[in-house]
């Protein structure tokens, strides 16, 4: 099975069984092991099909070649039997590899293990189908001319190659739970393909406290998504929202994923910690109950251990919700001069809802404009050009 093209057949026949069946019989108590068994009889089916390697081994004699099939097969249960899911895992960690770029990497993961078709990958991103098509052959292309072991790496190097599964499959969450263009607010599917691979790779690594982290923050943050939306698919801030909506299932899985995470003892990972915010809202009947102090110190932790301007805008935010807008629009203004936010419209946007808490209007509309000629999103910029309306004379 070193050949990425032919574990994409047997991923997707056990995706479209799966999707068939699970409907009716419910999802397995193991889904990753289900999909494995499922396409391990593809693949012995598969074997029993190659006519033309019969012919080839004609010479060798019928018992030689009965033999070797029949060897074939017991390799393969063997395989199966000592980890039935080790093939799935290698196909995450070489369709996730770094060797690819990050598009490459989406586009494939959601070709191989999404599910999805070219054309669905395309308009999920608002790209050209054919462009779709060019990342996938040229990632398969990159593989095979980098000769990248179909295998999960062993040792340090599984931490880094880690690292790029998880950011993959939360790049994906992320493009369904914000799209950053586009007419839609939401992309759901999305949520729901990073939701069920974070799960299955949940139960192919159980001993991975990240991996547990990741899922707990996309359990909790999918919990919102009926909520995000209004009836005419506007967007609803986190504070607007209808608390009643959310999903407090998906929170009680997220919070015992977050349990698991933090049984492994240490400080808990970048995941972990964002999933610790989310679970700072999740745990708040009402917006006023939150817990915003406990949100920014988990803030300064991640801003310790992965530092980045666009965490110490969301610290920005909490710091104002818990001790007033002054102060967290003083630590906005340190940002204003990053060259990494220069185009990024939650800047601009954070300032101006800061602005027209201390009243400052006129700064604040200017602020709110620039936000929406900054998005990408047709919703969000609807959303932005009315706050600034909000804020000028005629509507005060």
């Amino acid at each position: 099975m070193r050949d990425v093209g032919v574990a994409e057949e047997l991923a997707q026949d056990a995706l479209v069984a799966a999707l068939e069946q699970w409907p009716v019989s419910g999802i397995p108590a193991k889904p990753g092991a289900w999909l494995m068994g499922t396409a391990k009889h593809r693949a012995i089916d598969l074997l029993r099909r190659q006519k033309t390697l019969e012919r080839k081994h004609e010479e060798l004699g019928h018992e030689l070649l009965v033999e070797q099939r029949e060897l074939a097969e017991r390799d393969f249960d063997a395989a199966i039997e000592d980890d039935m899911d080790d093939d799935l895992l290698r196909l995450i960690f070489t369709a996730c590899h770094p060797v690819l770029s990050t598009e490459a990497r989406v586009a494939l993961t959601l070709r191989l293990l999404g599910g999805l078709t070219t054309e669905e990958i395309a308009h999920a991103y608002l790209v050209p189908e054919a462009t779709v098509a060019q990342r996938i052959v040229r990632a398969k292309r990159t593989l095979a001319e980098a000769r990248v072991p179909f295998e999960v790496p062993r040792g340090p190097e599984l931490a880094a190659r880690l690292s790029s599964v998880l950011e993959v499959i939360y790049l994906i969450f992320n493009e369904g739970y914000a799209a950053t263009a586009g007419d839609a607010w939401l992309r759901p599917e999305l949520c729901e393909d990073a939701l069920r691979l974070g799960r299955i790779l949940a139960e192919l690594m159980p001993n991975e406290a990240e991996v547990h982290g990741l899922v707990a923050l996309m359990e909790i943050q999918a919990s919102r998504l009926r909520a995000r939306v209004g009836p005419a698919g506007e967007p609803v801030l986190l504070l607007d929202q209808n608390r009643a909506r959310w999903d407090y299932m998906l929170i009680r899985r997220g919070l015992a994923a977050l349990e698991r995470a933090a049984q492994f003892g240490g400080a808990l990972g970048p995941y972990a910690l964002q999933a610790s915010i989310a679970a700072c809202h999740a745990r708040a009947r009402t917006a006023e109950a939150t817990d915003w102090a406990r949100i920014v110190a988990l803030y300064d932790a991640l801003g310790q251990l992965t530092p980045s301007p666009v965490v110490d805008l969301n610290r920005a935010v909490a710091l104002a919700m818990a001790f007033g807008p002054a102060a967290g629009l003083e630590l906005v203004d340190e940002l204003t001069s990053e060259p990494s936010l220069k185009a990024y419209y939650l800047l601009p946007s954070v300032r101006g809802d800061l602005l027209a808490k201390l009243d400052r209007l006129d700064e604040a509309r200017v602020e709110f404009e620039r936000a929406a000629s900054l998005t990408k999103n047709a919703r969000e910029r609807k959303l932005l050009l009315e706050r600034a309306a909000a804020c000028s004379p005629a509507a005060n």
